[in-house]
């Protein structure tokens, strides 16, 4: 017995929109969102200068790529689970994360993690204040996060600065930024 033309017609549709909903839905684009701002009279401790104050969200599906955070393997990120990995993300992350003000370079220190929310999903939200030795006029931020394992990652930076918001889009063809605080 074989089947009608139009009903393996309507098969052949009914499942090349299956596999192309299924495949759409297993990849979003690779994305991070990365806020500084500056403090314009720097909160002093000692000599040290907190000049800036960041959030850096970025989605728990990359990080669960590169980190394996999903330890049920269940598809499902687990506050538990996350928190269980906060200081392999600290050390991954940050390490693609540099800024500098003049010739001095700039530490940044990790004041917490949350989750954020965005339209597309979960995010590891990083809080963390860039401390430097001097008060710069101007820093310089260098972003180099998933580019090597995913040239079509993107962060979308924003920067406030008093009154001042700038933006920009940071990708493997822009990693520096160099802006006055």
């Amino acid at each position: 017995m074989t089947a009608r033309p139009a009903t393996r017609i309507k098969g052949c549709l009914a499942m090349a929109a299956w596999l192309a909903s299924t495949v759409a839905s297993a990849h979003s684009a690779s994305d991070a969102y990365l806020t500084l701002t500056t403090q314009t009279n720097s909160s002093s401790e000692g000599i040290r200068h907190i000049v800036a104050q960041g959030q850096w969200d970025i989605a728990l599906r990359d990080l669960d790529f590169v980190l394996g955070l999903d330890d049920n393997g269940d598809g499902s990120i687990v506050w538990g689970e996350l928190r269980k990995h906060q200081k392999d993300i600290s050390r991954y992350v940050y390490s693609y994360l540099s800024i500098s003000g003049g010739a001095q370079g700039c530490s940044i220190e990790p004041a917490r993690q949350l989750v954020a929310y965005h339209a597309d999903g979960a995010y590891a939200a990083m809080f963390f204040n860039v401390v430097c030795q001097n008060k710069p006029v101007r820093l310089k931020l260098d972003y180099r996060l998933f580019f090597a394992i995913d040239p079509s990652h993107r962060a979308i930076f924003v920067m406030h600065s008093g009154q001042n918001v700038a933006t920009a889009v940071l990708s493997p063809d822009n990693t520096h930024i160099e802006f006055d605080r």
